[in-house]
């Protein structure tokens, strides 16, 4: 009996908008926001408002937030939300100079932005992960730990986690030597040992510690000599 409240819980928020009228109910989530390195990747999906009634499609019903998920299993709900013909879904990528040059916070709210874009036509309501989205124009609602509590939310944070990841094991190739395929970027033991060693490489977030530069010092140098590299906002 818990699992299947659990089941139907789930859906709650979407049931909801859907039964006052409001069919197109996106979820957004991002991943990426603590690590030292690489990108962060925002997901949107738009699921049926037709499963107003039968439910979640059963390749799906296992979903849950991609933290809680193996690589096995995010890979296959990746696969069965990209392929199935009545989901509609988004993802975006933004890079590490965007980054370092407006913030983690607002990076991952323009790849939430973007996420949202691809969904055609535009959702009318989005339920997101977190803290509100001040930014957001559509009519929203913010859900802390969203992404266990909409499937919705936790679509879209699988297909971010996915994207991610497999971004990070393109640059373990380019970067063996800092373990990125193990790690992810974050700042494990492991990963702050080869930065100590190795010093910094083209995706390491500049304005994060223990890369970042101080205003102060900033003023000692000349920003066209740092690489090119955008400053601190």
């Amino acid at each position: 009996m818990a699992k299947s409240a659990t089941f139907w819980n789930r859906l709650n928020f979407e049931r909801e908008l859907w039964s006052q009228g409001t069919t197109l109910v996106a979820g957004v989530d991002e991943a990426g926001c603590g690590p030292l390195a690489g990108p962060v990747v925002a997901g949107a999906v738009i699921f049926p408002h037709q499963w107003l009634e039968p439910g979640l499609d059963k390749k799906l019903r296992g979903l849950n937030d991609s933290k809680q998920l193996t690589e096995e299993q995010r890979e296959k709900y990746f696969t069965s939300i990209t392929t199935h013909p009545e989901i509609r879904y988004g993802i975006a990528v933004v890079e590490v100079d965007i980054i370092d040059q407006i913030n983690i916070l607002q990076a991952a709210h323009r790849a939430m932005h973007l996420a949202l874009a691809q969904l055609q036509p535009a959702p009318q309501h989005v339920l997101v992960d977190g803290r509100p989205v001040k930014s957001l124009r559509i009519p929203n609602t913010p859900l802390v730990k969203g992404d266990a509590r909409s499937y919705s939310i936790a679509a879209a944070s699988v297909l971010a986690k996915v994207t991610r990841d497999r971004l990070m094991h393109e640059y373990h190739a380019q970067f063996p030597q800092y373990g990125f395929a193990e790690h992810k970027g974050y700042g494990t033991p492991q990963h702050l040992a080869a930065i100590a060693e190795h010093g910094a490489c083209p995706i390491h977030r500049r304005s994060f510690s223990p890369f970042r530069v101080t205003p102060v010092e900033l003023e000692l140098f000349d920003a066209d000599a740092l690489d090119g590299a955008p400053l601190l906002d």
